[in-house]
């Protein structure tokens, strides 16, 4: 039998005295506080950046096919042929082998994977900017096109008012759909008409729409800029064919594969005229911003541990002190100095625990309520949300309770050597 461990449970069990059992007390709310504080915090950023990136991904997909020649912006319309041979059966891909560096038994080598998911859908899209004008209202906007291969399921979530637009019609629609921030300030809504204007090839062209649904993302920078119609306008206006598109959008199935699936297309699927690239590439700014919350992130949790630490430093020391006259009884039968800090290093490990599993409760408890009734509300212009997302990874849940207990461990070792310096005769005489 562990005899520190032994005595570490007696001593809890026991009791201490008021003003020690006060202390405890604190210790144990500091660490539940710590810990509750770093389960929201680490559950809010991970929801806030997952939500902000399915929505750009939703709206634009995860990675854009594109001509060679085309500047990489939005803007810049260079035709792409619709005939290639990854178009449509690029869907069908459901697993991608690539190779990556990793260390292995502590050398670096070429190992060989295989992704997680596939790739889930593809579809056309083109480009064109223009001007809106309705009554004395003027507002600037980029069409994009799309066609019958379109992926409603993301933007049905945010359509406010009206429907999506109908392609079934071998004619060109003349539908629009315009974000819900267009329509407030052009004093718009649904079924009403309004005039695009356009310059192509020096001359100006104007169609006019009819407002068949309102949508909202959140995302205040995009919705105001774009409006979707059907893909045969932007071809009309451009003077393209019906074999011509700006691109092609993909969907895949998870995250972590956007690289090796990026490279799987440009290297293995396409043509020599045509580039791929992540959205991420496209809106670096705005994913660039979200790993900044990183930093937020690992100050949080410094910070809590560094508030559990000081708690349970303070907490162990009155009690090494509180138990001065047991110190030196066993020091008198033979009780080393390693054994007796080890029963106070249990004895602080209970403290922890106790704290750990009320901060469990507390921090799980508020994600789940947060998730429930959604009582964190967030400015859309602001933060692209109008809600605190929360998401709980459980395993980095247990990484968080796992690492606090070990560093406040660690960073007790050292004032249990106070243990040391109780003289074993003056501490039976003490009283």
């Amino acid at each position: 039998m562990n005899l520190s461990y032994f005595i570490a449970r007696k001593v809890a069990a026991t009791g201490t005295r008021s003003f020690s059992r006060l202390i405890i007390r604190i210790a144990v709310i500091a660490v539940a506080l710590s810990v509750a504080v770093m389960i929201i915090a680490t559950s809010l950023i991970s929801g806030f950046k997952k939500e902000i990136s399915s929505k750009i991904f939703g709206f634009w997909g995860h990675i854009h096919i594109t001509d060679t020649s085309m500047d990489r912006s939005l803007l810049d319309v260079v035709p792409v042929d619709i005939n290639q041979d990854f178009y449509p059966s690029l869907d069908t891909v459901t697993q991608v082998r690539y190779w990556t560096r990793e260390k292995v038994l502590g050398q670096e080598m070429e190992v060989e994977k295989t992704s997680k998911g596939g790739i889930r859908h593809i579809q056309v899209f083109a480009i064109k900017p223009g001007i809106i004008k309705v009554n004395d209202e003027i507002e600037g906007i980029i069409l994009k096109g799309i066609d019958r291969d379109f992926d409603w399921q993301f933007l049905e979530n945010y359509l406010q008012e009206g429907n999506p637009i109908d392609l079934t019609d071998t004619l060109p629609s003349r539908q629009i759909l315009i974000s819900r921030q267009t329509a407030n300030r052009l004093k718009v809504g649904v079924n009403d008409s309004l005039n695009v204007h356009f310059v192509e090839k020096g001359e100006e062209l104007t169609r006019r729409f009819y407002i068949c649904g309102i949508y909202k993302t959140g995302l205040e920078e995009y919705d105001q800029k774009f409006a979707l119609v059907d893909i045969q306008q932007i071809r009309q206006i451009l003077g393209w064919t019906n074999e011509e598109v700006s691109g092609f959008e993909v969907f895949i199935d998870n995250m972590d594969d956007l690289i090796p699936i990026t490279e799987y297309i440009y290297y293995d699927r396409l043509p020599t005229n045509l580039y791929a690239e992540t959205i991420r590439e496209k809106f670096r700014e705005i994913f660039e911003w979200l790993e900044l919350q990183n930093i937020n992130e690992v100050v949080i949790l410094a910070l809590m541990i560094l508030v559990a630490i000081i708690n349970m430093v303070t907490a162990l020391m009155i009690l090494i002190l509180e138990r001065t006259n047991m110190i030196g009884t066993l020091k008198a039968l033979g009780g080393s100095n390693w054994s007796i800090r080890k029963i106070f290093i249990y004895y602080a490990a209970y403290i922890i625990l106790t704290g750990l599993f009320w901060g469990n409760v507390v921090g799980i408890g508020l994600c789940f309520l947060q998730d429930k009734f959604e009582f964190i509300k967030l400015s859309e212009e602001n933060y692209y949300l109008s809600v605190a997302p929360v998401e709980v990874n459980f395993w980095s849940v247990f990484i968080l309770n796992l690492g606090t207990l070990v560093i406040t461990l660690l960073f007790l070792v050292g004032p249990s050597y106070l243990v040391t310096r109780i003289d074993p005769v003056k501490a039976i005489r003490f009283k």
